[in-house]
């Protein structure tokens, strides 16, 4: 089972004014939903559930929801957030088999920039997708997707066939190996190819402007009066 814990409560009133009155008690309602039964709204103590959810590890992995003395393995699906306070107004759970396997986004981390001499050369990582969409165990589920970038070159194209996934896991998207992200030279970085060129063009430019006066001198200086 999961590390966290949801000591869960059966609200009587559903719809709007059940989850007003809720949130009146200091609690958050939530839905359990999902398998072959119907759903049920519930409802958790608002501290211990945002203590659980700063961990980080609650949005979409699995842990153990408690009613009495039973408990069950479920996902936390969705987190609905107060806009002005940001404090958690709504969650839905759902039902899984913790060793079956569930379709969820994870999302996707970068690591070792600073060491990519890319960076160092003026690139810029471009990404495309920010979380991928993975079929993966319940108890399996990873908390992020990782790519390192230490190895990689500008103009490099990452896709997600260099994602390391659990065993067994696999992307939802199985037609072709999608891009994740790109390294790709900042439009700065190009600014200042651009000036470095004009200023080589330019030195150039009088070089050879300065060989074709001394190569004029020359021949005036050398020319016999008439």
């Amino acid at each position: 089972m999961a590390e966290i814990i949801l000591n869960v409560e059966v609200r009587d009133g559903t719809g709007t004014g059940g989850a007003r009155q809720a949130r009146r008690e200091g609690k958050v309602p939530g839905i359990l939903y999902g398998g072959d039964k119907a759903p049920v709204a519930i409802s958790v103590e608002e501290r211990p559930f945002r203590k659980s959810l700063y961990t980080g590890k609650l949005l979409g992995h699995l842990v153990t929801l408690k009613y009495g003395d039973e408990t069950q393995p479920v996902i936390a699906k969705d987190i609905q957030f107060d806009p002005v306070s940001d404090r958690p107004v709504h969650f839905d759970l759902m039902r899984v088999d913790e060793h079956a396997p569930v379709k969820i986004s994870i999302p996707v981390h970068f690591k070792n920039q600073d060491h990519c001499e890319a960076f160092r050369q003026g690139g810029s990582l471009e990404i495309v997708r920010h979380d991928v969409e993975i079929m993966v165990r319940a108890d399996q589920i990873p908390e992020e997707l990782v790519i390192d970038l230490t190895n990689h070159k500008l103009g490099d194209t990452i896709r997600v066939s260099e994602i390391k996934l659990p065993e067994g896991a696999y992307p939802t998207i199985t037609d072709r190996d999608f891009v994740i992200a790109s390294i790709k030279v900042s439009s700065a970085a190009m600014s200042e190819a651009a000036d470095e060129a004009a200023d080589h063009a330019a030195e150039q430019a009088a070089e050879a402007e300065e060989s074709i006066e001394v190569a004029e001198e020359a021949t005036a200086e050398g020319t016999p009066e008439a």
